[in-house]
Parts: structure tokens; sequence; C-alpha cells
């Protein structure tokens, strides 16, 4: 689908281009989301541009993503998507021509709705304006992103380390591999987006204008500085998993310690109760009146000595 958004409109309108169709002279930008090829084939011939297939937006080579081509700026970022569902990857293309914008995407992402909703209240002039407003959205939605994530990476710490509480360690481990994934590629995103502001830099159209350059550079700034929460993040989420791993280690221990010890206490009574329950004919206990209460003593004491022992070792 074709969305286009025109200079002072109040919003985006979805358009179904066809053969001989012309871009708007007040269009600023054009936003493919999951095209046909015919679609494709019509904001090319239009522009005079050639946009990158799906296959090519997923190369991780720089010269594959960043590039200048017939006067226009091709910029490739990997994107977070469906951060609420399951967490992915997608590579979202960015073409500056002629003065306007044009994106290619094949994931919905919330940012993108966000900017088109508060275009109007920009002031969205221009190509370059849109790009840099555009990423601006991105970079607040990775931003979000991080700060949901975190909260949920502190309540699951503070369920780790609580004590005196059964933890429901699949739950938690499961939080926190999740918390990892989004993490993980939320900070992808960001180290993409912040080649591909550099790239940006080199723009004919926001080397000329003096406001999108600054724009930029606030945004590099905000992506780095987002880079280094999110690795931190990440760190910080790698030790709560090997502490909860710990933590289940000991359990386990614990509890093994456990029938280790009962084990030991009942040998000697074991023992004991075997001796006299063999049927010797010349057992002299047998034919003894205090026979059998000797023989619970025995098996009394055999059981508390190891007790006693344990407890004083510090074992039990």
């Amino acid at each position: 689908m074709l969305y286009l958004y025109r200079r002072g409109a109040p919003g985006m309108e979805s358009l179904s281009p066809g053969r001989g169709w012309t871009v708007p002279d007040e269009a600023v930008w054009l936003d493919l989301h999951n095209p046909t090829r015919d679609e494709e084939l019509a904001v090319e011939a239009a522009l005079g541009i050639e946009l990158p297939t799906i296959e090519e937006m997923a190369q991780i080579e720089p010269s594959s993503r960043l590039y200048q081509e017939n006067g226009a700026t091709y910029m490739t970022a990997t994107l977070l998507a469906r951060s609420d569902e399951g967490p992915r990857a997608a590579p979202v293309t960015f073409v500056l021509a002629g003065g306007r914008l044009v994106d290619i995407r094949y994931d919905e992402l919330r940012a993108f709705k966000a900017f088109a909703d508060r275009a109007p209240a920009q002031a969205t002039g221009s190509g370059s304006a849109a790009l840099l407003g555009l990423l601006d959205a991105v970079i607040e939605r990775l931003a979000e992103i991080l700060e949901q994530t975190g909260s949920g990476v502190e309540a699951a710490s503070t369920a780790i380390f609580r004590a005196g509480e059964t933890r429901k360690y699949d739950t938690l481990l499961g939080d926190l591999a999740r918390a990892q994934s989004v993490t993980s590629i939320t900070r992808t995103s960001l180290v993409s987006l912040a080649r591909l502001l550099s790239f940006g830099a080199l723009a004919p159209e926001i080397v000329t204008d003096r406001e999108c350059a600054a724009h930029l550079k606030s945004l590099q700034r905000d992506a780095q500085s987002l880079t280094e929460h999110a690795g931190a993040q990440s760190s910080h989420i790698a030790f709560l998993l090997d502490a909860a791993l710990g933590l289940i280690n000991i359990e386990q221990n614990a509890i093994i310690k456990f029938f280790s010890v009962v084990a030991v206490i009942f040998m000697p009574p074991t023992l004991v109760a075997s001796i006299f329950g063999m049927n010797f004919k010349h057992m002299p206990e047998l034919d003894l009146a205090w026979g059998y209460p000797a023989a619970l003593a025995v098996m009394l004491a055999t059981a508390v000595l190891p007790v006693w022992w344990f407890k004083r070792r510090g074992w039990f």
C-alpha cells in the first residue's frame, strides 16, 4: 500500500497508483508499506529512481545499505518490530530524492503511525525534515521500549532476590529471556540508526539546511546515549539470568543435601533392624526379656547421633 503526505495536509492519504501516475507537487513523504510490485514500479517511474528489493534491504554490507545514486540518497536501517508480540528485526529503507522522502517497509511500525499523526503539527515541509522527524519518532519509540523493558527487568530482579518467598523460576527465566531479546534487537536498531545518521549527514538536502543539520546531530547524540543504555541493560539482564540459574542450583543442592542426610540418618537403624531380622537359631538377644527394647534403643541412638554430628558440622 502507498501512503502519501502532502505539505500542509491534515494527514496521510492512501493511493493505488497505476501507469503514468505522477507525484503531486505538494507531496513530501511517500510511505510504501508492504507494497506490490506495481506500486514500486509506479513510484520508480514517477521519481526516476530505482527502489531496492526486500532481499537487497536485508543485506548487511554498508555499500548495500548506505549509498548515493542518480542524485538520490539511499539509507537502510534495521528497526525493532512487533515488540509486544514476537520481537524481530525489520529492514526499512529511506530514500531522499527530489526533495521528497520515500520509505519502504514490510512490517507494521508504531513510530511511523505516530509520526504520521503529528506530521501536520510539525509543519513538515521538506523530505529531509520528514526524514529527521520520522527518525526522531523511531528513536523515541525505541527509548520507550527500553524503558518498558527496564521496568520488567527490575521487577524480575526484585522477585529473584526477594528472601523468604517461593520463586517461579520458569516464569522469571521466560521474562528475562524475552527482555534480553527485545533489548538486543533494540541495540542493533540503534547501532544501525547511528550508521544511517552519520551517512545522512552527506545528503545534499541536509547539508544545505542548517536546521536539519542541527536536528541530525541531536539525533546522533540521542542514538548514542540510548545505545549505551541498551548495552548496560543487556549486561544487567545477563547478570540476572546467571543469578537465577545460580539460585536454582543452590536450591537443587539443598534438596539433594537433605535427602543425603536423611539417607545417612536411617542407614544405622536399617543396619540394626537387618541384623535382628535375620533368623539365626543362636541369637541370645532373642531370648532376653530386654532384647527388644535394647534393639529399639540402639536404633534410636544410631539415628540421633548422626543428626547431632551433622548439626555440629553445620551440614544440617
